[in-house]
């Protein structure tokens, strides 16, 4: 095992698809042991479903301080623990484990507000421990192609970017039905009234960041609530000013009947645009000003070095989330091992989503919310502190 992490998950339990796919993501590339983990509030099953995995029954526990507690004590502790709970819990179990030095990797949004958000970004950098956050898109490597290509002008000055991660998974009260996921994700206590921006909205802002390299500066927001019966906000449409002065749109749903999945991207330059959609990961559309329409496929020898180290199976062969997601397990394991092994930082331009990159999804989170409660008025975002960055 000297060559994997040891890693601890909190959350993810029986019922919980997320989970799965960190477990799988982990396994892909044989860079983490999973050793340890709270699985449920309920002992038996948490237990039952533990040893399935086939962890060793005294490292399963109780609740997360128990196993904060517990794994810094050993010398053969977890290094890096997967937070993947409801919305509300992210805070205090990502701080009890970077206390101790431990690493973490949560699931998004990093907090519920962004002032706990900015404390977790400073105990982090205080205990030297990697913070990172599971905007997994940001890991395929066709969006990796994208941020190169727009980062390196190769559609010139960017004059605008529509994104959009609009869902139909609760085009319906699911929620009144028993539905787990819906269960909480619609209760404004757990997953707040904004929850259909923390949820997607968050994974959109952060592409489109990912991608440009720009920041929004200001937003104008509508917030609106399709399924009668819902107690949140399930429909956002948000007009944007990024960095320079570039407009964009933003539209976030959980409601838009039909669409299975719903995130794509589009960024317009003064040369050209590309185009980069969740259905169909491993192409890129790129098109000029004389309408010529490329498009790039995932695997072509003359991609970037940011695409091709992220490709597995090479041209032809389809690749997805999991490989996605086992994409940025990976980056995180590479600075992990290098802190481990006391080498230099292992973290590109081009890397995993940090503890800043949660801090700045919950800045826009909050300007959302305050505009679409003062009837769509601008809203400019805060600025990260240097204490933060």
């Amino acid at each position: 095992m000297t060559h994997r992490l040891r890693a601890g998950m909190v959350g993810g339990g029986a019922g919980a698809n997320i989970g799965v796919a960190h477990r799988y993501a982990m396994r892909l590339d044989d860079r983490y042991e999973l050793v340890a983990g709270v699985f449920g509030r309920d002992a038996i099953a948490a237990l039952a479903f533990a040893r399935d995995l086939g962890l060793d029954e005294q490292r399963i526990y109780a609740d997360y301080e128990q196993m904060a507690e517990s794994e810094t004590r050993r010398p053969d502790g977890v290094e890096v623990v997967v937070v993947a709970t409801p919305n509300d819990s992210h805070f205090a179990i990502a701080k009890a484990f970077l206390e101790h030095g431990v690493s973490v990797l949560c699931e998004k949004p990093l907090t519920t507000d962004s002032a706990s958000a900015a404390e977790l970004v400073r105990i982090a950098q205080a205990h030297g421990a990697v913070l990172a956050v599971a905007h997994v898109y940001s890991a395929y490597a066709m969006v990796r192609q994208a941020a190169r290509m727009v980062r390196d002008g190769e559609i010139g000055n960017v004059r605008f970017i529509d994104v959009e991660h609009a869902s139909g998974w609760a085009s319906t009260l699911l929620e009144s039905t028993g539905h787990k996921q819906a269960s909480w994700r619609t209760d404004p206590a757990v997953g707040g009234r904004l929850s259909v921006v923390a949820d997607l909205g968050t994974h959109a802002h952060h592409l489109a960041r990912y991608v440009t390299g720009l920041e929004v500066r200001a937003v104008s927001a509508q917030l609106d609530t399709l399924v009668p019966g819902r107690q949140i906000f399930d429909n956002a449409t948000v007009q944007l000013r990024w960095s320079g002065d570039v407009p964009g749109r933003l539209w976030a749903s959980m409601a838009a009947a039909g669409h299975s999945h719903g995130l794509r991207l589009r960024v317009f330059g003064d040369r050209g645009n590309v185009e980069w959609s969740h259905q169909d990961p491993d192409q890129l559309i790129v098109q000029d000003l004389e309408c010529r329409t490329t498009i790039l496929s995932q695997g072509v020898p003359s991609l970037a070095t940011d695409s091709r180290r992220l490709d597995r199976v090479g041209l032809g062969h389809a690749e997805g989330f999991i490989e996605a997601f086992a994409n940025l397990y990976g980056d995180v394991a590479d600075e992990l091992l290098a802190r481990r092994e006391r080498r230099p930082s292992t973290i590109r331009e081009l890397s995993f989503p940090t503890g800043v990159d949660g801090l700045k999804g919950l800045e826009f989170i909050e300007a959302v919310g305050v505009s679409g409660g003062a009837g769509g008025a601008w809203v400019s975002l805060g600025e990260v502190g240097e204490e933060a960055t």
